[in-house]
C-alpha cells in the first residue's frame, strides 16, 4: 500500500504540472516526483458524471487496479534502473461498464507508451 498515491499535495501538482496523454478509455497523468520514497504511486479515477453508482464506479477501479498491479513491474525496473520517480494518475473515460479483458489490454498498452515516454 505504500505504492498508493494520497497526497493531496502531489495530485495537485500532478494536475497542475503532469504531463498527459490518453488512450481511450484511459487517460494517464504522470509527473516526475522528486521527494517520495518509491519509485511508482498511482491513483485511480473514474467519473460520478458517467457511473452515478459507487458499485460501478468501485468495480471499474477494481478492474484498473488489479491490470495494473499485474504490469507495473517492467516499469518498476525501469524506473529503478534510470534511478527517477514517478507519480502517475489513471482515469476512466468512457461510459460503459468494461470486462477485464479490455482494460488489462489498455493499461498494458498505456504502460508500455509511459515507459518509451520516460526512456527518452
Amino acid at each position: 500500500m505504500a505504492e498508493k498515491l494520497k497526497s493531496r499535495k502531489t495530485i495537485q501538482q500532478l494536475f497542475k504540472e503532469g504531463k498527459t496523454f490518453s488512450d481511450p478509455p484511459l487517460r494517464i497523468l504522470y509527473l516526475d516526483s522528486k521527494e517520495d520514497l518509491d519509485y511508482l504511486k498511482a491513483a485511480f479515477s473514474v467519473s460520478t458524471k458517467n457511473f452515478k453508482r459507487a458499485t460501478d464506479r468501485n468495480r471499474i477501479k477494481r478492474l484498473m487496479r488489479e491490470s495494473y498491479r499485474l504490469q507495473k513491474p517492467s516499469l518498476q525496473a525501469m524506473l529503478k534502473k534510470l534511478n527517477k520517480r514517478l507519480s502517475i494518475f489513471i482515469i476512466y473515460t468512457a461510459n460503459t461498464l468494461p470486462e477485464y479483458e479490455y482494460i488489462y489490454a489498455k493499461m498494458g498498452e498505456i504502460l508500455s507508451r509511459l515507459e518509451k515516454l520516460i526512456s527518452q
